[in-house]
């Protein structure tokens, strides 16, 4: 490893800056409103979020199902999340601002997700990190899981990040 790259577990987030991504996120995404994604976490390392279930989200009708949409969307917008707190991570040097400005280039190249049990619940939590970030493209690892913190999918993402 480069002398000059540090521990990102050892960065504290301005509230200023997560307050930005949740703004990002939560608001200036609207399609992450119509998901009801409500950001719990944003360390460097990992990301967490909260989806409320409602009747707007069901996919299977008979059995009260979270659609699979919604599953893939989250995982795809905690993905790009978990980027945004490594990058923002790595660049400590500069103003929260700044950090946050860096995201307008991001976007996803590649999403897989594995439903691995059918997503029932009355609310559901998403985690997020980010197991490489290169110059141009990151790459992460996310988790949707229920109330009782079972795993029902998972997802890796690519995304470019210049």
């Amino acid at each position: 490893m480069p002398s000059h790259s540090h521990k990102t577990t050892d960065v504290v987030f301005e509230d200023e800056f997560v307050a930005g991504l949740k703004k990002v996120f939560e608001e200036m995404i609207v399609f992450n409103q119509l998901l009801g994604l409500k950001i719990t976490s944003v360390k460097p390392e990992r990301v967490t979020a909260r989806i409320n279930m409602r009747n707007e989200l069901v996919g299977h009708f008979a059995y009260n199902r979270i659609h699979g949409g919604v599953i893939s969307a989250g995982l795809d917008a905690m993905g790009g999340l978990a980027v945004m707190a490594a990058i923002g991570a790595r660049h400590m040097d500069e103003s929260p601002t700044q950090r946050l400005q860096r995201f307008t280039k991001l976007g996803t190249i590649d999403l897989r997700v594995d439903y691995l049990r059918p997503g029932i619940g009355d609310h559901f939590e998403l985690r997020a990190e980010v197991m490489r970030l290169g110059s141009r493209v990151a790459s992460t690892r996310m988790e949707f899981l229920g109330p009782d913190g079972k795993l029902m999918s998972t997802g890796a993402a690519a995304y470019i990040v210049s």
